[in-house]
C-alpha cells in the first residue's frame, strides 16, 4: 500500500509542478511584486494536497502561540523534504518565507527555477566567511522587506535520532539584524526518510519553541540556546530514537 500511495503521490507532484512552476517563474519575472511567492504558494499548496491526502501525512502542531508577529529567524530541525513546505504554514498574518539554500538547487529543472525566481537567499557554500556575509545581506533585506527566514542549522537532512554540528549561518544573521530567533522540532523523517520513495502515512509532530532576542548574543550564544531547546524537545517527541542513548546513560 505504501509503494502504490508513493506512486500516486510522485506522479501527482510530477505533473503538477510541470503545471505550475513556469507560473512561479513568469509571476515573479513579469508580474513581479509578490506574484512570485503567491503562485510559489499555489504549487506549495498543490503538494500538500497531495501529501496530505495520498501520504496521508498530516501535521500535530505545538506552540503556534509561540511564533513571532514580526518577520524572524526560524532555527529548525532537517530531517525530510516534508517541513520545507509544511513549516512556511505557521508563519502568522499570511506573511511569506524565504530559505537559506545552496546555489546549485537554483539549477534544479522546475524547483530550482521557482526558487531562483522567488529570490531565496542562496549562498555558495565553498565562499567561507563570505558565505556568511551573504547569509545576512540578503537576509536583512528580506526580513526588512517582511519576510520570515527559515534556515536548517545543520546544513543537510539528518536521520531521526542523529544530529549535525549546528553551523553558524543562522545564528549569525540574527545577531547581526538584531531580530527573534524561533526553535522548531518535528519528527518528519519517521514517515518521509531522506531521499526515500516510500513513504508511510500518519502524523507528523511540529514543536515551536519559544523564541528569544538575539540582540546582544553571540552566535555561539544563539546556537547553543537553540540547539539546547531543539534537541531536547527532539528526545520528548521521539523518546525510542534515544532510548539506547539513555540506557547508557544510566
Amino acid at each position: 500500500m505504501n509503494a502504490l500511495r508513493s506512486t500516486v503521490f510522485m506522479t501527482w507532484a510530477i505533473a503538477w509542478s510541470i503545471l505550475t512552476a513556469p507560473l512561479v517563474v513568469i509571476g515573479a519575472l513579469l508580474l513581479r511584486g509578490l506574484w512570485g511567492y503567491r503562485l510559489g504558494k499555489l504549487w506549495r499548496l498543490g503538494i500538500q494536497f497531495g501529501v496530505e491526502n495520498m501520504l496521508g501525512i498530516r501535521p500535530r502542531v505545538i506552540g503556534l502561540e509561540n511564533m513571532p508577529d514580526e518577520p524572524c529567524v526560524i532555527l529548525a530541525k532537517h530531517q525530510s523534504a516534508w517541513e520545507t513546505m509544511t513549516l512556511q504554514d505557521y508563519v502568522p498574518n499570511g506573511a511569506y518565507c524565504v530559505f537559506v539554500l545552496k546555489k546549485e538547487l537554483l539549477r534544479v529543472p522546475l524547483v530550482g527555477w521557482g526558487l531562483a525566481a522567488m529570490k531565496m537567499i542562496s549562498i555558495d557554500r565553498n565562499a567561507g566567511k563570505d558565505a556568511l556575509d551573504q547569509v545576512v545581506v540578503q537576509g536583512r533585506e528580506r526580513l526588512q522587506q517582511g519576510f520570515y527566514v527559515i534556515i536548517f542549522p545543520e546544513g543537510t537532512r539528518v536521520a531521526p535520532g542523529h544530529k549535525k554540528r549546528y553551523k553558524a549561518g543562522g545564528a549569525y544573521l540574527a545577531t547581526r539584524v538584531g531580530c527573534k530567533v524561533v526553535p522548531i522540532a518535528h519528527d518528519a523523517g519517521e514517515l518521509w526518510p531522506r531521499q526515500a520513495f516510500l513513504k508511510k502515512p500518519g502524523t507528523v509532530t511540529v514543536s515551536i519553541g519559544p523564541a528569544f532576542d538575539a540582540t546582544g548574543l553571540s552566535e555561539l550564544e544563539v546556537n547553543r540556546q537553540a540547539e539546547a531547546w531543539i534537541e531536547e524537545e527532539m528526545h520528548r517527541i521521539s523518546p525510542h530514537r534515544y532510548a539506547d542513548a539513555q540506557h547508557n546513560a544510566t
